[in-house]
């Protein structure tokens, strides 16, 4: 097994050298030793930034991935978190199918202003709903 520096790896990852230190300090990745002043990584340390990425594009945060990688490299999958996130982008979903059709339908909507149209008073209520419910 091969070792490869910071520059390496964030170049084959496309991920900034500062990215990989902070993976490195969260313990998400481990740094083998250094060249000189330059930290290096096994080459599997690519695998690891891709399991990373998919998480993050999944929305999980970074504890929660760090939750799913050992530090032997194993990867401890928790199910029950993915199953929650899924249903979570599932209404999310359902909820900008929502607002994408009020839009559609206010675009459309042939009252002479929008403040006259029932359909974007509508939205615009929902809207302001929407945001209260988020500060209680």
């Amino acid at each position: 097994m091969g070792l490869i520096d910071i520059a390496e790896v964030a170049r084959r990852s496309g991920l900034p050298a500062s990215t990989l230190r902070y993976y490195e300090q969260r313990g998400l990745i481990e740094s083998l030793g250094r060249r000189g002043l330059r930290r290096t990584f096994a080459a599997d340390v690519i695998d690891r930034l891709s399991l990373i990425a998919l998480g993050r594009s999944a929305g999980l945060s970074l504890s929660e991935i760090g939750g799913m990688l050992s530090p032997d490299g194993e990867i401890r999958i928790d199910r029950g978190l993915l199953a929650a996130k899924a249903d979570e982008i599932d209404r999310t979903i359902r909820k900008l199918e929502t607002v994408r059709d009020g839009l559609r339908s206010a675009a459309r909507c042939p009252a002479p202003s929008h403040a006259e149209c029932p359909t974007f008073r509508s939205l615009q209520g929902a809207a302001l709903r929407s945001r209260r419910g988020h500060r209680q």
